[in-house]
């Protein structure tokens, strides 16, 4: 039985971020995490009548993302209102984890060649810095 534990939560904790110390002599455990630095912003317009075709491979292209340097995390939502645009969230440690690490690897090809065609017109991305964060 753990005799304390301190948590210090963030919405999602991914392996670059999340470090555990633990000590067996004093069964102290610490869950410690640093803040994501940069949020990567997308809609994505996919032309009408390809959604399923979409979705099917984005769940492919997510392992390629997700196996980059720096990546945190990511959420894909389907509009509600305009069920064509999707809107893409990902957290990267850094700008450029996202700009250099990832568009300039050879595995944004495979990114590029299950996804880019369903896009229409092609999105712009955008980069934010968190800066408030809440959790219920």
């Amino acid at each position: 039985m753990l005799a304390s534990a301190a948590i210090f939560k963030y919405r999602r904790f991914s392996p670059e971020y999340l470090r555990l110390c633990s000590s067996a002599a004093t069964g102290v455990v610490a869950a410690v995490s640093v803040v994501v630095m940069i949020v990567e912003h997308v809609v994505l317009p996919v032309r009408p009548g390809t959604e399923v075709e979409f979705e099917t491979a984005f769940a492919q292209a997510r392992s390629i993302i997700s196996a980059m340097p720096g990546f945190c995390s990511l959420t894909l939502s389907r509009g509600i209102e305009s069920p064509s645009n999707y809107l893409l969230i990902v957290e990267w440690e850094s700008l450029e984890a996202h700009t250099v690490g990832f568009r300039k690897s050879s595995d944004y090809h495979r990114w590029r060649e299950l996804l880019h065609h369903f896009y229409d017109p092609f999105p712009e991305v955008e980069h934010y810095r968190p800066i408030v964060a809440a959790d219920a």
